[in-house]
C-alpha cells in the first residue's frame, strides 16, 4: 500500500492583513429549514422569493415520442437528415418502430433483425403504412372514430 509523508505546517496565529468577514460571509441570513419552496415547472420567480403562478392551459401538448410509444411494434419509413456530412446528408431507414425516446428512437430490421438508434434532432418524418394509434391531447378514453 502507497503511504505518504506529510510534513505539518505551522501558522502563525494572531492578527490577519485581511479584513474580517461578518459572521454568515456577508450574505443575508435566512431562517425556517433552508429549503427552497415547492415551484412547479416554469413558475418565475421574483426576487424576494414569491412565486408567480402560471395560468393552467387548457390542453396537453403532443409530442412526437408520445406518438411513436403509442405505435410501437409498427413499421415505419424514417427519413433523417444529417448536416455538414459529406458522404450522405439525408438518409431514409424502414423498420420496426421498437422504442422511443425523447431524443432518440430504435428500429430494428426485419430481415436481419440489426437494431439502429437514431437521434431525434436528425429526424424529419416519418410514414407508416397502416393506421396510427394517436390519443389526443387532453381527451380522455379513445379518441374518436376516423373515416
Amino acid at each position: 500500500m502507497f503511504t505518504q509523508q506529510f510534513r505539518q505546517a505551522a501558522y502563525p496565529a494572531g492578527h490577519s492583513t485581511y479584513p474580517m468577514m461578518p459572521i454568515g460571509g456577508g450574505y443575508p441570513q435566512t431562517t425556517g429549514t433552508g429549503m427552497p419552496p415547492q415551484v412547479a415547472s416554469g413558475s418565475p420567480i421574483t426576487p424576494s422569493g414569491t412565486v408567480m403562478p402560471l395560468p393552467q392551459q387548457a390542453f396537453e401538448q403532443s409530442y412526437i415520442e408520445n406518438i411513436f410509444r403509442l405505435n410501437l411494434g409498427k413499421v415505419g419509413t424514417f427519413y433523417m437528415t444529417y448536416e455538414n456530412n459529406s458522404e450522405w446528408n439525408a438518409k431514409v431507414f424502414k423498420g420496426v418502430l421498437e422504442a422511443a425516446g425523447r431524443d432518440h428512437i430504435i428500429i430494428s430490421d426485419p430481415v436481419t433483425g440489426v437494431r439502429t438508434v437514431m437521434l431525434m434532432v436528425n429526424f424529419d418524418y416519418a410514414t407508416f403504412d397502416e393506421p396510427l394509434i394517436y390519443q389526443y391531447p387532453g381527451v380522455i378514453g379513445s379518441p374518436p372514430p376516423t373515416r
